[in-house]
């Protein structure tokens, strides 16, 4: 089936600069520790698109590569990140991000 728009690497790189704003919005506005931690996912997959659009385009595997790495350390961190909300949500009893610059040293 003949598209009548053909998609480009730069449709995926404008996605992808569109979903990293979102993050960064969302990363910069929020006060709810988990809606902060899942902008910070949504830019680590903006930042993958990017390597995988890259990496078709120079014709390598490379970025399909980087980004297996980066799934799996977004993994791990999002354990570790929910594990140390757990850990504050029950010695403050609460998930807002202006109660715990109290914390700070």
């Amino acid at each position: 089936m003949d598209l009548l728009f053909p998609i480009t690497p730069t449709h995926y790189l404008v996605l992808s600069a569109l979903v990293f704003g979102i993050g960064v919005a969302g990363v910069l506005s929020r006060k709810n520790l988990f809606v902060v931690l899942m902008s910070l996912e949504l830019m680590l997959n903006a930042v993958n698109l990017s390597f995988v659009t890259f990496s078709r385009v120079n014709g390598d595997l490379t970025g399909h590569v980087v980004v297996l790495f980066v799934v799996a350390i977004a993994a791990a961190e999002a354990c570790v990140g929910l594990a140390i909300v757990i850990a504050l949500y029950r010695l403050k009893e609460t998930v807002d991000l202006d109660f715990f610059k109290s914390l700070k040293g």
